[in-house]
């Protein structure tokens, strides 16, 4: 396969994932300001987007409406909604004869509906709607190629941008309540800080697994191994990772058994997180350790796309 189209392929899954995080991440927002307003919780989702600098260049406050407009409306940025779906397309056509009719259809359908998301459907009365049709969007997309793409060297770079996307996307967001809205310590264990976490699962799809998993009431700890540590949740950091390696070997064995600097570095974060412990996550820091993952993940990205799509 071509460097480029393996590219598009793996910035397609990317941008498809990515989308549905922003609107997962808007969506913890709304329900925390809901929840408790006056805390800062548009200025967490700003930095969880990792668009701190470029949103305050451009908006002198953190508020319901810039974040909204800036997170799902704003083209020029790409970690908007709205960039994502141009983006996610763009990729799609340039590599339209690699992807079966349902993946195409998926895509492309979204592209077309969402014409229709005007300032008017990220007024209040509306976000909710819109954002769960994100969501929903993403993750018929994931179906598609998950079920109809041949198991090739094409579904590995799917399946890895997916993966590497949802990595970082699930670090970012459960360091959204732990660290930037820490409540003060007399609120730990609260009526508030137990709907936060609530949030939290709710925005990754969690809350259900969590309740099979732990019989008690949401705590910070449990939530943090289950969305780290548990390899049967779908999202966790470990899930993700398992995933990531199991397709850069399968890229390595089709392409000769080359392997490069992206296959160390990602065995060695998925050893990290397979032989870990929660309590000593949390006993070095679990803020710490999010920071580290997302940057480590960031160098993984730069690794692959040194190794297999330039």
């Amino acid at each position: 396969m071509l460097s480029r189209t393996a590219s598009n392929i793996y910035w397609l899954t990317r941008y498809s994932e990515r989308m549905s995080y922003v609107a997962r991440l808007l969506s913890v927002a709304h329900r925390m300001a809901n929840l408790s307003p006056g805390t800062n919780e548009w200025h967490s989702a700003i930095a969880a987007a990792g668009r701190e600098q470029v949103f305050y260049e451009k908006y002198d406050d953190a508020n319901a409406e810039t974040v909204t407009q800036y997170l799902a409306l704003d083209e020029g940025s790409s970690s908007s909604i709205a960039f994502c779906i141009e983006a996610a397309r763009q990729n799609a056509r340039a590599v339209r004869a690699s992807l079966t009719n349902d993946v195409w259809d998926a895509i492309n359908g979204t592209w077309h509906e969402a014409r229709n998301m005007t300032p008017g459907a990220i007024e209040a009365s509306s976000l909710s709607a819109t954002l769960d049709w994100v969501t929903t969007r993403a993750t018929l997309f994931e179906g598609a190629y998950r079920s109809t793409m041949l198991r090739n060297d094409a579904y590995s770079f799917a399946a890895l941008g997916t993966a590497i996307e949802r990595a970082d996307n699930t670090a970012r967001i459960l360091d959204v309540k732990y660290h930037i809205l820490l409540p003060k310590a007399d609120m730990i264990g609260g009526s508030l800080d137990h709907y936060q976490w609530t949030a939290i699962l709710q925005a990754v799809s969690a809350r259900r697994n969590y309740h099979w998993f732990y019989k008690d009431a949401v705590s910070p700890w449990n939530v943090a191994e289950l969305l780290i540590l548990r390899p049967q949740m779908p999202r966790s950091m470990r899930s993700s990772f398992d995933e990531i390696v199991r397709h850069l070997d399968l890229l390595a064995d089709h392409y000769g058994g080359r392997a490069g600097e992206c296959h160390r570095i990602a065995g060695q974060m998925r050893a990290g997180l397979k032989y870990q412990r929660i309590e000593t996550v949390l006993e070095e820091g679990l803020h710490e350790f999010l920071t580290g993952y997302i940057d480590q993940t960031i160098e993984l990205g730069d690794e692959i796309a040194y190794f297999y799509l330039m």
